[in-house]
Formats: C-alpha cells, sequence, structure tokens
C-alpha cells in the first residue's frame, strides 16, 4: 500500500512540479513579463477559488443568522446550547485537516477539492431538516468532517503556483472571501427569512437548504474549472509556463515534491509549526466570535431581527476591504509580523470597546473595529507560516496546523 502511495504522488509530482533542468534555465525573464503572467494567474485562479471560500465560510456561519432567524427558539438552544453547536465544528475540522490535504496531495485539486464540496454541500442542505439540539450537533460534526480539507487545501495549492514573496496579498484576497461572506451571508438572511412557511419550513431552515444547494451546484463546475498545476494550465502558453516554473524554481519551492511520510511528521515536530499554531489561534478565537455572534450582539442592540441582519454586513465589508489592502503592502514591504501585531491591537481595542460599552451606536462601532483589526491578519500570518516551510511536503501539514479556519 506504501508503494502504491509513492507510485502515485510521484507520477502526481511530476506533473506538478518536476521538469528538466533545461525547461527552467535560459535567458533572463525580464520584469515585465512575470508580472503579465502573474495578472493573468490571478484573472484565472483568484476569482475561482475565493468564490469556493465565500461558499465554505457562508456554509460555516450562517448557523449565527439562523440563531436570531428563529432558529434557537424552535430548536430549543436555551444556555450554553447554541455555543455548543457552533463549537463543535471544530473539533472534526482540526482533525481531518492533515488527512484531508495528504489526500489533495495524492489526488489532483480538481478532484479532491470538488468532492469534498459536494460532500459538505449536502450535509448543509440537509441540516434544515434539522430540529433538535442534538440533529444540529451531528450536522455540525459531519460539516466540520467535510469542510476541513477546504482552506488548508487552497493556501497549499496557491504555493504551488505562486513565489513566498507573491502569495500574501493572494492568500488576502482568497480570505477576503470570508468578509465577503459574512455581509453577503446577512444580506441572504434578511430576503430568505421571509420564505417562512413556505414547504412548510421555517425561514432559517431554508438558509441552509438554498446555501447547500448552491455549493452543490459550484462544487459540480468546480470538476470542469479548476486548473491543477502550472504546467497543465490551458490559459497559459508554453512561454508562460516556462516563466512561472522558473519563477518557482529560483524561489526554491520545488523542494521535497515526493511523497514520503518522513516529511510529513519532520514538519509536524517542527518547532516554528506550534509556534504559527499558537499564534494562529490567537487570532481565529476573535474571528469566529465575530463571524458566529456578530448578529446576535446586533440583535442584543436592541434591532429588531431581519434589522440585525443588514446591519451585520457594514463590518465585514470594512473587514474585507482592510485584509486586501494589508495583504498587498505586506508583500510590498516583505513585512509580517508588524501588521500582525498591529491588526491584533485593533481588534483588542475594539473589543475593550464591546466589552465596556452599552451605547448602541459605541458598541457596533466596536464590532466594526474588532472586525477591521482580526481579518488581516489572518492572511498574513498564514503566508508567513507558508514561507517558513520547506518543499511542497512539508507545507502541507505546516499549512493545516495553522489553517484552523
Amino acid at each position: 500500500m506504501s508503494e502504491d502511495l509513492k507510485e502515485k504522488s510521484g507520477s502526481a509530482d511530476q506533473i506538478s512540479l518536476s521538469r528538466p533542468a533545461s525547461y527552467v534555465e535560459g535567458a533572463q525573464v525580464d520584469e515585465a513579463a512575470k508580472q503579465r503572467v502573474l495578472r493573468k494567474m490571478d484573472w484565472h485562479l483568484l476569482p475561482f477559488i475565493s468564490m469556493l471560500y465565500l461558499l465554505s465560510f457562508l456554509d460555516r456561519a450562517n448557523i449565527g443568522n439562523a440563531r436570531i432567524a428563529g432558529m434557537a427558539v424552535d430548536a430549543h438552544l436555551d444556555g450554553l446550547k447554541y455555543n455548543v453547536v457552533a463549537a463543535v465544528f471544530f473539533i472534526p475540522y482540526a482533525l481531518a485537516e492533515v488527512p484531508s490535504n495528504v489526500c489533495l496531495k495524492l489526488f489532483r485539486p480538481s478532484r479532491w477539492i470538488p468532492t469534498i464540496m459536494i460532500a459538505w454541500g449536502l450535509v448543509m442542505t440537509l441540516m434544515c431538516l434539522c430540529k433538535t439540539y442534538e440533529s444540529l450537533i451531528i450536522a455540525r460534526v459531519f460539516l466540520g468532517l467535510a469542510e476541513a480539507g477546504l482552506f488548508p487545501g487552497i493556501t497549499f495549492y496557491l504555493s504551488l503556483w505562486y513565489r513566498r514573496q507573491d502569495v500574501a496579498r493572494r492568500i488576502a484576497i482568497f480570505f477576503s472571501a470570508a468578509t465577503v461572506a459574512g455581509a453577503f451571508g446577512g444580506l441572504l438572511a434578511y430576503g430568505i427569512e421571509h420564505m417562512e412557511g413556505i414547504g412548510g419550513l421555517h425561514g432559517w431552515q431554508w438558509i441552509f437548504c438554498l446555501e447547500g444547494i448552491v455549493t452543490v451546484v459550484v462544487a459540480f463546475a468546480a470538476y470542469f474549472y479548476m486548473h491543477d498545476y502550472p504546467e497543465t494550465a490551458k490559459f497559459l502558453t508554453e512561454e508562460e509556463r516556462i516563466i512561472v516554473v522558473q519563477m518557482l524554481k529560483l524561489d526554491k519551492q520545488g523542494q521535497s515534491t515526493h511523497f514520503e511520510y518522513k516529511y510529513v511528521w519532520q514538519a509536524m515536530l517542527g518547532y516554528k509549526t506550534w509556534v504559527q499554531v499558537g499564534i494562529y489561534i490567537g487570532v481565529l478565537v476573535p474571528v469566529y466570535a465575530i463571524a458566529l455572534f456578530t448578529p446576535t450582539i446586533v440583535k442584543a442592540l436592541h434591532y429588531s431581527a431581519a434589522n440585525a441582519q443588514l446591519l451585520t454586513v457594514p463590518p465585514f465589508v470594512a473587514g474585507c476591504i482592510c485584509t486586501i489592502l494589508v495583504g498587498i503592502y505586506s508583500d510590498k514591504l516583505n513585512l509580517r509580523g508588524p501588521f500582525i501585531i498591529g491588526g491584533c491591537l485593533v481588534s483588542i481595542t475594539g473589543y475593550i470597546i464591546l466589552i465596556s460599552q452599552s451605547r448602541p451606536g459605541v458598541s457596533y462601532f466596536g464590532a466594526i473595529l474588532a472586525a477591521v483589526g482580526v481579518y488581516p491578519t489572518i492572511a498574513v500570518n498564514l503566508a508567513w507560516a507558508g514561507s517558513m516551510a520547506g518543499g511542497d511536503i512539508c507545507k502541507v501539514p505546516s499549512r493545516c496546523g495553522t489553517t484552523i479556519d
């Protein structure tokens, strides 16, 4: 079995990164040509993978919108039951990330990623049938298991296309889909709430059903649209493929491409991975506090449920803009740490305002400040973690260790 895996991985690696030396060596490529190729890759890769993550984040966070749309009352989620339902998602999510990313390496991205999308899309669609606390917990467990591979898989996928110096702004653009999902989720929930009673379902049940169906439809399209590797990308000319592979080789991102479990253990036992895990957990907790509880926070400011859905939009829009801007300047200045620290300080200020103020306007400003500060730190930290990993096999577990997202 082990030999079969190695053989399968070896063939995949020959497709993905292995080329004869003559293929990447030769005359120097001018910077203008490199930038043209990067822009072309951006247009073909980033919009689609951003949409995939938007759907992923929308499906895991829409429970916050469903809560204020009546789910908490109908499913009797009193006390800490909602918190448990929201949090149980992350247990299988964390446990399945490394195995899922190893599968991404063994199979092609255009096959593995759409497959897990169909899985979580079906879970989300069927979640509309959950009417009790226990059934919601079971559904969230399976949702976390299915979604585990997308975020670390996409960040690893980007490292197969871009140099370390170029990847932060791309991860920032891709991760900004999470903030768009927060804003879009509020708008969708506002409209879907009004489907109350149609088909015998409550409005909050329709939120799960419709958003799950959209995920499944997009997943089927991903089978045909996703490009696996630069060497096999049909949208690149032969000359452009040479430029991309040359840039990656000079960036030394093609090390350790043959799959061996020793590389997985090497990355998992490395102290840098666990330092990054600690940093990431520190910024991840406030991210999900915003994603899962912003609708509840806004409703607690004495707005109606419908208006609360709409008022969740501005914090996420502000977070989206700042995530992209910070990613661009982080790459331009080649700095990671100062942006992470600065973002954390801004977010802490926002949470202090939320804790200390009871006036609706001031508290709402605190929520916006919290989102503006914490969302950009995720993208920058992921780029930092990837740049410290060795070859792409080492990136598999190191990305997973810092992408419980």
